[in-house]
C-alpha cells in the first residue's frame, strides 16, 4: 500500500490492488476516506468531521497532479 503524501497528519495512499476509477484514500488515527481523482469527489468517509474533509479536498487539489503521476507510475508501468 504505496504512501504517496504525508501532510497535517493525514496519510495519502492507494492500495497495489486498485481499480479504476482513478483515486486516494485518506487516512488519520482511526479515520478513513476516499477520494475519486478524476473530478475531485469524496466517495466516503468514516469518523472525519465536516473541517477535516474540507481541509483534505484542498490538499487533495493542491496535490492531484502528483497523486495522478503516482497512479500512473504504479500501475501502468
Amino acid at each position: 500500500m504505496p504512501t504517496i503524501l504525508r501532510i497535517n497528519g493525514f496519510r495519502f495512499f492507494f492500495y497495489s490492488n486498485e481499480h479504476l476509477p482513478i483515486h486516494i484514500h485518506v487516512e488519520k488515527d482511526n479515520k478513513t476516506a476516499k477520494f475519486n481523482l478524476e473530478e475531485i469527489e469524496l466517495v466516503k468517509s468514516r469518523g472525519f468531521n465536516a473541517s477535516e474533509l474540507k481541509e483534505m479536498r484542498k490538499l487533495v487539489s493542491e496535490n492531484i497532479a502528483i497523486f495522478k503521476n503516482k497512479w500512473d507510475e504504479y500501475f501502468n508501468n
